[in-house]
């Protein structure tokens, strides 16, 4: 199914690049649920490699480990789907990518995860249960910020739903810059 994306989300993602493009900011994603889909929003616009960094879709517990460093603990003791293991996500995004580059840049970077349905969501997690993290770095220090939300509808609503929030957190950490 090919995903098709609002004339109001693309303006929205159009801002943000333009945004980032002005303050020389580059934009590193971490996904889950949404495998993806917020990297290809952000590409979906041209000239967007200008701003776009890289993106990571870390699905399984093994990749979020492997790739970015998220503690075995912190998924055995809060899940997957958890403001502990978003925050590792974006952090690790940032950290991960640092490694490799001595880029005087400052980064931003969104993690994504969560239960977009329609199985697997429990008492604890429903279906629409998602954890978004943005970070900032700038010189060599992060700080990130956490959101949970519960979104409803089908899996193609949950995941939507997600982009947008995803989109505006962010423009708050590049704003933050």
């Amino acid at each position: 199914m090919k995903y098709n994306f609002s004339d109001e989300l693309m303006q929205k993602t159009e801002d943000l690049l333009s945004y980032c493009k002005q303050k020389n900011i580059k934009i590193i994603t971490a996904e889950s649920c949404t495998g993806g889909l917020v990297a290809a929003l952000l590409t979906d616009i041209s000239g967007s490699s200008s701003v776009v960094e890289c993106g990571y879709v870390t699905y399984s517990n093994h990749a979020k480990i492997t790739l970015l460093g998220v503690l075995a603990d912190t998924l055995e003791n809060h899940g997957a789907v958890s403001a502990e293991v978003a925050a590792q996500m974006a952090r690790g995004a940032l950290l991960s990518h640092e490694l490799e580059t001595s880029d005087t840049n400052p980064y931003v970077s969104v993690a994504v995860t969560g239960i977009a349905g329609p199985s697997g969501g429990t008492n604890e997690k429903p279906v629409g249960t998602v954890w978004i993290s943005g970070a900032k770095m700038i010189d060599g220090g992060i700080s990130c910020h956490t959101e949970h939300h519960l979104f409803e509808g089908n899996r193609n609503s949950i995941r939507t739903q997600t982009l947008i929030a995803a989109i505006d957190v962010i423009m708050m950490k590049a704003q933050q810059i």
